[in-house]
């Protein structure tokens, strides 16, 4: 791994400190929750990241506090990012966890530099930043503290529930700029869920989340995301999911089907062929043109969801819509929301 060379000067190491610098600690934790993880603790030169011209994103800045995630979803697109420091994109992405452990610190000085034109900032659009890791490094408070002081517009896309823990940041967040918060929970069924993203909440804890944040002002979308052929696309589960969301209060609610990129292409179909064999030849077929499913399937889905949607009194949202929604003036929590940290 190019770990082992940022301190000779070597061209790996050289590789690796043009993105972090040259002072990384490696920590190996043997507690119950972090067990087979290892944390590589990095200072960043830079947090705001410009979004590829060519992306399908619609938004053009990002803030990421990790690389990897605990999460360890089988189809996370993110995985092909880990072989550019030479790391595995399989079991690699889901314990070599990277940590920019000064990210709230730099946001700060990037956001108060002259050229910075106070634009949107997406967050957990790479990897999640409310992973198990955040438990322990805290990153997020002081991320979102920073935003708030400069009235820097973001939104924070998340399958953890620990983003309860900076509920009060949040509300504080929106009563100076635009702030929207969605979840993540693509189906209800729990098998699928312990085997496709065992490292996540469960999906009705996600939606009791959701329940939480709007409760308390916080405006909070679903993303109904990854839709999974022929495993979480019936319509019988996509209703059953559509009347979770709605149920939970949830502004909205946006399907997206499964897409495939290159590293998570590879670990998905291993896993299938492990846990549904009988489905490797239809998927071949179903994404042999590309990481994205056929546009009929999507047109499929989303116009399923919609009905659903309709029939249940929750709205669809157009495409990065979910992402931008200013809360209202909201409650004061009670002291039990305050101290939960799910």
């Amino acid at each position: 791994m190019r770990w082992s060379g940022l301190g000779d000067g070597g061209a790996d190491g050289a590789a690796t400190a043009a993105l972090f610098g040259t002072d990384v600690v490696s920590r190996t934790l043997d507690t119950p929750e972090f067990r087979g993880v290892t944390f590589h603790e990095v200072r960043a030169k830079s947090v705001v990241n410009r979004v590829p011209g060519a992306s399908r994103m619609p938004f053009e800045w990002t803030v990421n506090p990790y690389r990897g995630c605990t999460h360890a979803c089988v189809y996370c697109f993110a995985r092909k990012t880990h072989s550019y420091l030479d790391l595995d994109t399989g079991l690699g992405f889901d314990s070599q966890i990277v940590v920019k452990v000064n990210a709230p610190e730099v946001l700060r000085r990037e956001l108060a530099a002259p050229r910075w034109r106070g634009e949107h900032i997406a967050m957990g659009t790479n990897v999640d930043c409310y992973q198990r890791a955040e438990g322990r490094y805290r990153l997020m408070p002081g991320i979102i503290a920073a935003l708030r002081d400069r009235a820097n517009p973001f939104s924070i896309l998340t399958k953890g529930t620990l983003i309860l823990r900076d509920l009060e940041l949040l509300r504080q967040a929106a009563a100076v700029t635009d702030v929207g918060v969605s979840v993540s929970a693509g189906f209800l069924d729990r098998e699928l869920w312990r085997t496709v993203e065992p490292g996540t909440p469960s999906p009705e804890r996600r939606l009791a989340a959701v329940r939480t944040l709007t409760g308390h002002g916080i405006a909070c979308g679903v993303l109904m995301a990854p839709v999974i052929p022929f495993l979480g696309d019936s319509p019988e589960q996509l209703r059953a999911t559509v009347r979770a969301v709605a149920a939970s209060g949830a502004t909205s609610v946006t399907p997206l089907a499964l897409h495939l990129r290159p590293g998570a292409r590879e670990w998905f179909t291993a896993w299938l062929a492990r846990h549904h064999p009988h489905l490797v030849r239809r998927y071949e077929t179903m994404y042999a043109g590309g990481a994205y499913a056929p546009k009929w399937y999507q047109r499929r889905i989303t116009r399923q969801v919609h009905e659903y949607a309709a029939e249940f009194g929750i709205g669809p949202t157009g495409p990065g819509e979910h992402r931008r929604v200013t809360a209202p003036p909201p409650p004061e929590p009670s002291r039990a929301t305050q101290l939960t940290l799910l």
